[in-house]
């Protein structure tokens, strides 16, 4: 039996998943705090509250910028009466930790919460690329399939219990903030030997140095100067102190990391409100 879904958090990512949601044909509920009617699909219905959601939805998917944001509609959920809602599945960035949290306070109204948090920028929650990383029961993923397979063909189910999908987001977006800030190094030193950045960008994708940023980051978005990626630099700076603060509980290595997230901290604090593109101009001095 398909599910009647919740949607709350309709910003940036979560209005063109929710989009997709309701244009898969499914019964959908929005809410967002910062104003649901200009941001609610066509097609889907509104709900004045975390609580009437709760109260509509069968699943509620969580698009959310944080940690303390996801927690506080968990609380929101865990505190609704009545309440429909069985389970929840946070499709945010919000670190092991907050994971570990929202489903302990779940649990203890009967709630099940999952993490999904996804990675492919606006553009792929827009097109349904998005890589979606589940840690839950296997029943659960089952149970709504139908409605994450609405948001992406990408899938992947990292593990069952909540925190794992947020680990792997973790070191996913570690791995995409270095790829982008050290193009931008090595690209302000080849352009500083007076190589043209288009050329570079060809060469690298031909050679060992291909990665994302090159693939994907300069070709798309700085190449072309329009910066447009959708995710802020200010969201990578807080995941990748989020990542350090787990490798630091896991007690696994951390010298690059912590590298890394120094050149986005001053990134963040240099160009505030930017897209995580313009990081080739902070490094490069543009």
């Amino acid at each position: 039996m398909t599910p009647v879904v919740g949607f709350v958090g309709l910003g940036n990512m979560g209005g063109p998943m929710a989009a997709r949601v309701a244009a898969a044909g499914l019964e959908l509920v929005g809410f967002d705090v910062a104003g649901t009617a200009e941001r609610l699909p066509a097609g889907a219905t509104a709900a004045a509250s975390v609580e009437e959601v709760a109260a509509r939805a069968d699943t509620m998917l969580l698009s959310l910028p944080d940690g303390p944001a996801a927690l506080a509609v968990v609380d929101a959920v865990a505190a609704a009466a009545p309440r429909r809602a069985a389970t929840v599945i946070d499709l945010s960035t919000v670190g092991p930790l907050a994971a570990t949290t929202a489903a302990a306070t779940l649990a203890a109204v009967a709630v099940t919460y999952v993490d999904g948090p996804v990675s492919g920028g606006t553009a792929g929650a827009r097109a349904g690329t998005v890589a979606l990383m589940f840690a839950g029961p296997d029943a659960v993923l089952e149970a709504n399939r139908s409605v994450l397979e609405a948001i992406t063909g990408n899938v992947f189910h990292v593990g069952h219990e909540a925190g794992q999908g947020q680990a792997m987001k973790l070191l996913n977006n570690f791995l995409s903030a270095t790829a982008l800030a050290s193009t931008s190094e090595a690209l302000a030193f080849g352009r500083a030997h007076g190589l043209d950045l288009a050329m570079m960008v060809d060469v690298l994708n031909a050679s060992s140095g291909r990665n994302s940023a090159t693939v994907d980051k300069f070709p798309r978005r700085v190449l072309t100067g329009t910066f447009d990626a959708g995710f802020r630099t200010a969201l990578m700076a807080k995941d990748l102190r989020l990542y350090l603060d787990v490798v630091g509980a896991a007690g696994t290595p951390d010298a690059v990391g912590r590298s890394v997230s120094e050149v986005w901290q001053r990134a963040d604090a240099a160009l505030p409100g930017s897209d995580f593109t313009q990081i080739w101009q902070y490094v490069a001095g543009d």
